[in-house]
């Protein structure tokens, strides 16, 4: 392919005028690895829809692509009414986005292009965090909802997340679903140019009365009034948290203080190098506020708000709980007090089945990814370990970390008043359900070829023994149990260790745990499990 002529037509197209000035000077420059990188391919339109870099392209985020990617979408619902009406018997879109760069303008364009399509579009007037997006799709009917985010991705990044509307509407799309949008992208690329893809003023505006629906139900989570005070430390991580949590913990009546310098939404993430509260170094400044405050408790949303960390005063610092720790504590929360009868978490979570049983409720598990746990029938409960919850699937059938926020809170404030922590409490569940210590490695790459070589050599020699134990091996892209993915899962009654490629950025991840007789033991077992994981996974690059 002669990427230079392909990057010259891109450039005749692209309305960007701050990619159109990237992509011409790498064609004057004739930067031949830097257009390979940007036409060689195009970004996977998947179940996670859209996620790359910015930049000029069809290897990158930019207005095309979304462009691209919009059209495709309504031509998809228009081949589909049926399935996807709204309650009013029409196509409808709602469209919220996050303060990353060009988030707006990714919105404006793809609402202007459904709106052409004769779908009605509907766009929040401001920045939004996934979830009030997730929230009045869900109680409009809408036929699909689309949040421009990128998450918790790097400060480069951008993405375009999808929920189709229908019978199972909240959940992500799914196979065969992605493929049949992408195959719409695929002829739009081939047959029209940007100026060529029809758009229309006739856009709805959603705004801060559907925002204040969002926060009414939150408020009603929360069941427990608190003697003793409670107080916290919070972070928006430069997101877009803040404006919808703030009258959330006004009206619990918190002694609350927000990390000033990570407050607002801001694009280029000035104090974090990757804004992701499980990433070294996210949580410093939070960590830092709450040391100076003496609070309780550290809340932390990722930059979309979707995700929920939790900080729990320990001695003289604090200690931030695992992404099983958490979930462990609102599965306790929901289902003793009735709100959850059915729980769901992905297979890279720690298991619920002790949980379960003592409650006498259904679990499932599922494959990795909301768009799989929240299709779980009559689903109360649902979180993975990589910070995401859903504690009001009825409302906001995703994962939504100011929901989770909110419930989060009220377990601890209630065990303040019982002279306990956190951490307390968690002792208590592990004593009742066993003590399972989980944790991960991920190896980060720029060469994806690398994962398939470790996925290979996995897959090539099945392991058969574990740290002096035998183990058995299940191939997920099999199907035999789940629907098929890339990923195996080698176990047996104390260890776990799930290997699979990440849907969302370019890392091998491993996923561990490790059930011991006392937290000791199930910690010491987890060191060694990692140890043996590290040196087998680079055993195989």
């Amino acid at each position: 392919m002669n990427y230079l002529e392909a990057a010259k037509a891109w450039l005749s197209q692209d309305p960007d005028p701050q990619t159109r000035a990237e992509l011409k000077a790498l064609i004057e420059g004739n930067d031949a690895s830097a257009l390979e990188s940007r036409f060689a391919t195009r970004l996977e339109f998947g179940t996670a829809g859209l996620r790359g870099e910015l930049g000029a392209g069809p290897n990158r985020m930019n207005r095309v692509v979304v462009a691209q990617a919009a059209l495709a979408i309504a031509r998809f619902l228009l081949a589909n009414k049926s399935q996807f009406q709204d309650p009013h018997g029409e196509l409808s879109v709602v469209i919220g986005y996050d303060g990353r760069i060009n988030s707006d303008v990714f919105a404006k364009d793809s609402a202007r292009i459904f709106a052409a399509q004769g779908i009605r579009a509907r766009l929040f007037d401001s920045k939004v965090p996934t979830p009030v997006a997730c929230f009045t799709g869900a109680k409009l009917g809408a036929s699909a909802t689309i949040v421009v985010t990128a998450s918790h991705n790097p400060p480069r990044d951008n993405g375009y997340k999808v929920y189709l509307g229908g019978p199972l509407f909240g959940s992500q799309l799914v196979p065969p679903q992605d493929a049949e949008i992408a195959a719409h992208i695929t002829e739009i690329a081939d047959t029209l140019r940007f100026e060529e893809i029809p758009m229309s003023e006739d856009v709805g505006l959603l705004g801060q009365a559907e925002i204040d629906e969002y926060i009414a139900r939150a408020k009603q989570l929360s069941l427990h009034a608190a003697a003793a005070e409670l107080t916290l430390t919070y972070t928006a991580m430069h997101g877009v948290g803040y404006r919808v949590i703030k009258p959330i913990f006004d009206e619990m009546g918190l002694n609350w203080v927000s990390v000033a310098e990570q407050q607002e939404p801001d694009g280029t993430f000035p104090t974090v190098s990757f804004p992701n509260p499980e990433e070294p170094g996210a949580m410093d400044l939070a960590l830092e506020t709450a040391k100076q405050h003496g609070s309780d408790l550290i809340i932390a949303n990722d930059p979309d708000a979707d995700r929920l960390a939790v900080g729990v005063k320990s001695g003289d610092g604090y200690r931030m709980l695992t992404g099983d720790e958490v979930g462990l504590i609102l599965a306790e929360e929901l289902v003793q007090s009735g709100r959850a009868n059915v729980i769901a978490n992905s297979i890279v979570s720690a298991s619920l089945a002790g949980l379960a049983s003592h409650y006498g409720v259904r679990y499932e598990q599922t494959l990795t990814g909301f768009k799989w746990i929240s299709k779980v029938p009559n689903l109360g409960y649902g979180y993975e370990e990589a910070l995401g919850y859903c504690v009001d699937p009825s409302h906001t059938p995703d994962k939504d970390g100011i929901t989770a926020a909110v419930v989060m809170v009220d377990v601890a404030r209630r065990l303040k008043d019982q002279g306990l922590s956190l951490l307390d409490h968690l002792a208590k569940l592990y004593e009742r359900y066993g003590y399972l210590k989980t944790g991960q490695i991920s190896i980060r790459v720029t060469d994806l070829s690398v994962i398939s070589k470790i996925m290979r050599g996995v897959r090539e020699n099945p392991l058969t023994e574990v740290l002096g134990s035998s183990v058995e091996f299940e191939d997920l892209a099999l199907g035999l149990k789940l629907q098929k993915t890339d990923g195996v899962i080698i176990s047996n009654q104390k260890l776990r260790m799930i290997i699979r490629p990440s849907g969302t950025e370019p890392k091998l991840k491993c996923y561990l745990q490790h059930l011991g007789d006392s937290d000791q033991s199930a910690a010491a077992g987890l060191a060694s499990l990692r140890a043996f994981a590290s040196d087998y996974l680079d055993s195989l690059k």
